[in-house]
């Protein structure tokens, strides 16, 4: 099987030896280098006892140690999964049994909170990433064991709006048709580009769009283990970076530096943004200096990026997410799934060479989100008589962060567990620097204040999970016929939660 991963690196490392994979903080490999030591961590961790299809979950922030031991695991025959750093152990714990993760993998730092994790329920193996960074050095090594074209090769876990955190399958034939697809309409992103990645790794944009991305077609890609912004700015320029991507925040941030009035742009082909609407002025920020800044649509489950707006279309159409892609079709749809009218609001559908073929161990969700050859995407949106897509709002619940996705239902769980706690509902509240946050709305018994749910959450889940405002009421929170909270009644009420409360973090 020649059509993977592994072998388009191998590729390159014996074409283009000597070309500059990947730089993380200044510190560089070829590709002859990277091929080599993620080959020896390959065979490392077969000796270690990983099996085809074994999963493997790569903990730790971005590093340069952090992509080569993914490709190692990919080379394998193993099955990655990307581990959120800033998970508690708890969340931690979830992950690795739903995925039924054999080893882990993690930097020296993350030692105390794999113990803590490794003692909450089935063993594991642990590996430190200092035992793979001694394999860096050594012999030329293409090792590599090849799963096949429809073989899971990757779970990427997205929250979902049950609360139950879902393991989005990966296969070699996936991945491949994204960047495939991509390299088609994406001036910034052929044979040889540059990327500049300032976001995690353990994403899908970074993962996908940034890593994989990148060495399927031969490129740079530049890595940023901490988001500076003016170093960012600095780094466009120095790299000649052709390609970037992130949520509002990070062109904002980029544009506020003070650097990036004098800094170069004019490599730039291809600057996608997602999670949040981009505010006109950041849109005008960016197209003087020679930039289309563009929205996307997309989710895990298809790529990241399942549309782009076009850059001839970016200025005219700002608020649009395109039309699809070359073999990835958009359609809205009403509610018995026939076509909605242009202007009509309905549930936004995909369907395409890079959509997942399902969920990992969950034949429910897939079955729910996969029908009739279209996933489901559960968002609402409208297309205009050209047919381009405008998202319009979710119908699930997620409450989406700085691009990162919140579970309303995961947090009402937690703070539902607090002593005192009577009711809880948790909506997302409005931010200017996010996007979007969560805010809870609390009928207590007594005995329980705004600061004892914030320090509960923060012993408990990730920080970014935290709710940013925290609403007390005496009477109960409004409920459907069925029984069940009326979320509706309960975003009517606190539509303005931001502008009505203090925000408390």
């Amino acid at each position: 099987m020649a059509a993977t991963i592994g072998s388009a690196l191998g590729w390159w490392a014996h074409t283009k030896g000597d070309r500059t994979a990947i730089v993380v903080d200044e510190q560089a490999l070829t590709y002859r280098q990277l091929q080599d030591w993620s080959s020896r961590i390959a065979r490392s961790l077969v000796e270690r006892g990983v099996e085809r299809g074994g999963r493997v979950g790569v903990l730790g922030p971005n590093s340069l140690t952090w992509p080569v031991i993914a490709l190692g695991v990919l080379k394998a025959g193993g099955v990655l999964v990307p581990l959120n750093p800033r998970l508690k152990p708890a969340e931690l714990r979830k992950v690795i049994d739903d995925a039924d993760i054999g080893t882990v993998v993690f930097p020296p730092e993350f030692a105390a909170s794999v113990d803590e994790t490794w003692n909450l329920g089935a063993v594991f193996a642990g590996i430190g990433f200092d035992e793979l960074i001694a394999l860096r050095a050594g012999e030329v090594d293409d090792f590599r064991i090849d799963l096949g074209p429809d073989d899971t090769v990757a779970l990427l876990f997205t929250s979902g709006s049950t609360g139950l955190s879902k393991g989005v399958i990966c296969t070699n034939r996936t991945l491949l048709s994204i960047v495939f697809e991509a390299s088609l309409v994406e001036d910034g992103l052929r044979p040889g580009s540059t990327t500049l990645l300032v976001l995690p790794l353990v994403f899908t944009p970074g993962l996908v769009w940034g890593l994989l991305m990148s060495v399927v077609l031969g490129g740079t890609i530049v890595i940023e283990s901490e988001f500076v912004p003016g170093r960012a700015a600095r780094l466009l320029a120095e790299h000649q970076v052709q390609a970037i991507f992130g949520v509002p925040l990070i062109f904002e941030a980029i544009a506020r530096s003070p650097e990036f009035d004098e800094t170069d742009l004019s490599s730039l082909r291809t600057a996608i943004v997602g999670g949040a609407a981009v505010p006109p002025a950041l849109l005008e920020r960016w197209a003087k200096k020679g930039v289309a800044l563009r929205q996307i649509y997309g989710m895990t489950e298809a790529g990241g990026v399942a549309t782009a707006t076009l850059v001839a279309e970016a200025a005219d159409h700002p608020e649009t997410c395109g039309t699809g892609s070359i073999f990835t079709e958009v359609s809205v749809v009403r509610a018995d799934g026939s076509t909605a009218d242009p202007g009509e609001e309905g549930e936004i559908l995909l369907r395409g060479p890079g959509v997942t073929p399902g969920y990992w161990n969950d034949p429910e969700s897939t079955a729910a989100a996969l029908r009739d050859g279209w996933l489901h995407s559960g968002d609402l949106g409208k297309c205009d008589e050209e047919g381009r897509l405008q998202f319009v709002d979710r119908l699930k619940d997620l409450i989406i962060t700085g691009g990162i996705n919140i579970s309303p239902v995961e947090l009402e769980r937690v703070i539902g567990e607090l002593d005192g706690v009577e009711e809880v509902a948790v909506i997302a509240a409005t931010d200017n620097r996010f996007g979007e946050t969560p805010a809870a709305i609390v009928k207590v018994a007594g005995g329980v204040d705004e600061t004892a749910i914030i320090e509960h959450c923060n012993r408990l889940v990730a920080d970014y999970k935290v709710p940013r405002y925290v609403v007390i009421r005496d009477e109960p929170l409004p409920r459907l016929p069925s029984g069940k909270l009326s979320k509706t009644a309960i975003r009517a009420e606190y539509r303005n939660v931001a502008e009505r409360f203090e925000k408390l973090r």
